[in-house]
């Protein structure tokens, strides 16, 4: 079974979890006071070099969560009819 507990104190609440996260929240409010971003608008900010870095982008949801090698979900090619 799988300890959820044990996980969060390992990743979640470290303290450069602790900064990404914060960096990130920081960089959608800002984009949410220019007008890039709301909230339920099916849009996502990405960060291509990192939490931590100036440069992010705002992209749709289901494409920054279907990313390759980004641990989301993947994308299942189409079959051809």
């Amino acid at each position: 079974m799988r300890d959820y507990k044990k996980e969060y104190k390992k990743f979640q609440s470290s303290d450069k979890s602790k900064k990404d996260r914060a960096a990130r929240n920081r960089s959608r409010r800002k984009l949410e006071k220019a007008g890039r971003v709301s909230k339920g608008d099916g849009m996502d900010v990405h960060h291509p070099n990192g939490p931590r870095k100036k440069f992010v982008k705002v992209i749709r949801k289901s494409t920054n969560r279907g990313m390759e090698n980004e641990g989301g979900r993947k994308k299942i090619p189409k079959k051809p009819r």
